[in-house]
This record gives C-alpha cells, structure tokens and sequence, in this order.
C-alpha cells in the first residue's frame, strides 16, 4: 500500500491492521506467494521483499514487470474479500477530490482481488513517507487532525453500501463486561493479581463515563490511530490516511475520541512515559475543525472530549483483558517475556492517557466549544 519507515521501535510498510491492533502475531500468515499469484498481477518474481511490518496482513515489496513500485499482500481471513470493493470506492472517490491515497491495482484480468491457495491476494499502489508511534509536537498533532479532516470532508458526500460493517467494535460497555468476566475466569493465571490491581483502576474511571449521544453516522476512516498516517519525512507534513481495511459507517465523535486518545499522548502507547497533552489535544482539534470546514454538527464535536475518555478507558480494558487471556494483542518478542507483560505496559499507558483527560476535561470541552462554536 505504503512504502515507509516508522519512527520508534520498528520500520513499516502501511499494510492494513486490524482494529486498534493486530491478532496475535501466531495468526500471521507465513508463506510465500505462489508463482500462480506473482502472474494474476503481473509482478516480477526477482523484485519480492518481505516487509518489516503488516502484523495482520502479510506484505511484501514488489514491482511489477514494467518496474512500477506496488506493494503485495495476503489478506487475513478476518477480512472478507468484498471489502477490498469497499477500499477501492473509497480511495478513487478520495484521488478525485485531490487527496493522495494508496489504490488498490487491479489483476492483469481486472479483478480486485485474486484468490489463490485458500487465501485473498491483492495489489496496492505504494507511497514513500514515514509513519510515527508518538506525537512528539503540536506540529504533529495538528497535521494528523488536518489530514484526518481532509479525509472526513472527501468522504462526505460519497454514497455507499460498506461490506465491512463493524458492529460493536467501539461498545464500550460490552468491553468492560468482557474484562469482569475475563478477571473473575483466570484467577489461576501467574500474572493474575498485578492485572487485577490494574482492572480495579479502569473500573475506577469507568464511574466517570459519559458515553456520547446517538448521532448520524458518518463513512469514517475506522482506525485513525497515529501509526495509521503516512508522514513526508523531511517536511513533517501528512501525506495520507493508511490501512483502509477498516473503513465503514460510524459516529465521527467516536471515530475522532480513537483519534485523539492515540495523538495527545506524547509517548508511545506501552511506555512509562505515556500521558495525555491538552496542548497536542487543542493543536489536533483546531487543524481538525479548519480542515473540515463546519462539517459536524454541535451534537457531534461536543462529545469529541467525552468520547476520547471512553476509547482511553475501552483500550484500556480490552487490554487488561488480553493480559489474562493473551489470545488478541499482536506482542513485542523483542521487548518483552509474552502478551501478559505487554498488554500490562500497554493497559498502564491508556490508564495514564485517561488519567489526564480526567484531569483535563474542563479544557477539553472549553477547546472544543472555542475551537467549533459560533
């Protein structure tokens, strides 16, 4: 989709990732493609490269016989193969209204898609640039709520039927009823009562809940956290929005409280350092707002700082959960024992980022009500 190098713990190619994260990295599909899929898209055998990243879905460089940069993928079952219909209508629909987006390349026999193996194999354009794990700067904060803005603004006026319907991906109660059940069936796990001190603690901010108002759903990008835009890596600038997989319907409160819980904390997720910034907050709103140009309606951008909460308290539980039950979260092998202490790391970073929203949440309102207000 994307060629590019992260910032942080690893380099990156903009392959799609489910969610918030990918399965667990055992899920990954290993295998090489077959000489029969190398054909399908006209790729030249000798330009194959394994990419460093696509935790869900496996990548690889490629070029095609008359040397155009593409990169290559084997689409992870989770996926049903008609949302790559869904990429497709949305990425052409974006490029006609200006923005740079990866496509999807067609086979040599026009399909989008070529199946092959008992596997879904497709072919997307790539676009140089960089992808970051933090936001180090306002500067930062504010192109990802411009680029995002861009994004929402295009979509706006497209009209179509999504495949990839998410339903429920973002109910937070049904998250923290998953973590009372998982706390009270895994009291023989070895890391149990270090995780349940930590479920206590989401229990505590979920009191402070104020879970948004129905509201029109809007096409959104689904999964709009900070590793999920591409970045020009000499000018800072936003390129575009990556790993389209998730694209469907949903709130733009909900959508923008999963953007802005990953943007304003100046760390990446599992650090110690993780924290929530009002300054990156106030930086990612304004650019938002500018680029959408009075897009959302009141009822929407007011939710935005009571939505962000939600998502920062929802991450959290599900990855409390996951610390007991390890069969979700993609985990660092390099950085840590397995999925328990990682999902424990990154279950302390959201619970900070929530932290300071809690603390910060007159300011969040205030900056929304300034930034969107009449």
């Amino acid at each position: 989709m994307v060629s590019g190098r992260k910032t942080g713990e690893r380099s990156a190619v903009g392959s799609p990732r489910y969610d918030a994260h990918a399965m667990t990295a055992s899920t990954a599909p290993t295998d090489t493609p077959s000489s029969e899929v190398l054909e399908a898209f006209g790729l030249a055998a000798d330009t194959l490269e394994t990419t460093s990243s696509g935790l869900i879905n496996r990548s690889w460089y490629a070029r095609s016989t008359a040397g155009d940069p593409l990169v290559l993928q084997r689409v992870n079952a989770i996926f049903a193969p008609e949302t790559n219909a869904d990429i497709d209508v949305v990425t052409r629909h974006l490029r006609a209204r200006g923005l740079m987006t990866p496509t999807l390349v067609p086979t040599l026999a026009g399909a989008l898609w070529f199946e092959s193996g008992g596997a879904v194999w497709r072919v997307l354009t790539r676009i140089d640039g960089v992808i970051h794990d933090s936001t180090e700067s306002p500067a930062r904060a504010a192109e990802a709520g411009r680029i995002l803005g861009e994004f929402h603004a295009a979509v706006s006026d497209l009209e179509h039927r999504f495949a990839n319907i998410r339903l429920g991906v973002h109910d937070t109660q049904r998250h923290l009823a998953n973590l009372r059940s998982t706390v009270t069936s895994h009291t023989a796990h070895p890391r149990y009562r270090s995780v349940a001190r930590l479920a206590a603690r989401v229990e505590d901010l979920a009191t402070g809940l104020t879970l948004p108002r129905q509201a029109p759903d809007r096409i959104v990008h689904g999964d709009p956290k900070l590793e999920n835009i591409m970045f020009d890596p000499d000018t800072g600038r936003a390129l575009c929005m990556i790993d389209l997989d998730t694209v469907t319907t949903m709130s733009a409160a909900i959508e923008l409280g999963d953007a802005l819980r990953s943007w304003c904390n100046p760390a990446a997720e599992d650090s110690g350092e993780a924290d929530f910034s009002i300054e990156l907050f106030e930086a990612a709103v304004e650019a938002y707002a500018a680029a959408s140009d009075g897009l959302l309606d009141a009822t929407e951008w007011r939710a935005i700082p009571d939505a962000a909460f939600a998502i920062a308290v929802e991450l959290a539980a599900r990855f409390c959960a996951d610390a007991l039950a390890e069969r979700y979260f993609a985990w660092d092998r390099y950085r840590y024992t397995g999925a328990a202490e990682h999902n424990e790391a990154r279950t302390r970073g959201q619970l900070a980022v929530a932290d300071g929203m809690r603390r910060e949440r007159a300011r969040m309102h205030a900056a929304v009500e300034r930034t969107f207000g009449p």
